[in-house]
């Protein structure tokens, strides 16, 4: 019998089963074994092209990461970057919260997180912001941003009016909240990404300088 002109397996086809994996199962549910089978091949297969679980966890992270576009820095005033590359990561990790836990423990050796963390750095120190100030400010985003993707807030209230009525009178509407999920989540999101980004340029003017206007949304794009 002729061998298949392509291998079985290659390392996107396990990134992207392992990221399929995790959504679905969750980082408890996962493992090499379980890996394999959703892929109909021998675990030992995998570590042809994975030396550990970790490293593949690791290529599934970085995957997620690589999505998150940091092209604003360098380009646009340092708070429209910020602004911008906060919705585009928040939106690369929503995605995909069961891998946040991991992905938010540091960049290790992933290129892609090593990527951004270099241009995020290197945007903020060039726009003025001292050093050390520049690893507070990237620190606190990152904080920020996968604290948000974790979990729903919305969904964290139980449908069932009855359960506020009588013992929580200010949360009468809350089993109202799942409903609207989007619109509360994103809406707790932007607000609290503009109050950050204003925070900061305040404290840019007490530390570093006056800051110009930001230019109207035409002129950024």
């Amino acid at each position: 019998m002729p061998r298949p002109r392509q291998a079985l397996l290659s390392r996107q086809r396990i990134v992207e089963a392992a990221a399929a994996l995790i959504d679905s199962a969750g980082l408890e549910g996962f493992s090499t074994r379980r890996l394999a089978a959703e892929l109909g091949v021998r675990g030992p297969s995998l570590y042809n092209h994975f030396a550990t679980k970790d490293e593949i966890l690791d290529a599934v992270a970085d995957s997620i990461t690589a999505r998150v576009d940091v092209s604003f820095f360098g380009r646009l005033d340092w708070r429209e970057a910020l602004l911008r590359w906060g919705h585009s990561y928040r939106a690369a990790l929503a995605a995909h919260p069961h891998i946040v836990p991991y992905l938010v423990r540091g960049p290790g050796r992933r290129p892609a997180a090593l990527a951004m963390a270099d241009a995020v750095y290197g945007g903020l120190v060039d726009a003025g912001w001292p050093p050390a100030r520049a690893t507070h400010v990237g620190a606190l985003m990152r904080y920020f941003v996968a604290g948000s993707a974790l979990g729903s807030f919305a969904q964290g209230f139980v449908e069932d009016p009855g359960l506020y009525a009588d013992q929580y009178p200010h949360l009468a509407q809350a089993h109202r909240l799942a409903e609207h999920q989007q619109r509360v989540d994103e809406g707790a999101f932007d607000l609290g990404l503009d109050a950050l980004v204003d925070g900061l340029a305040r404290t840019y003017e007490r530390t570093v300088g006056p800051l110009p206007p930001l230019p109207s949304a035409g002129e950024t794009d």
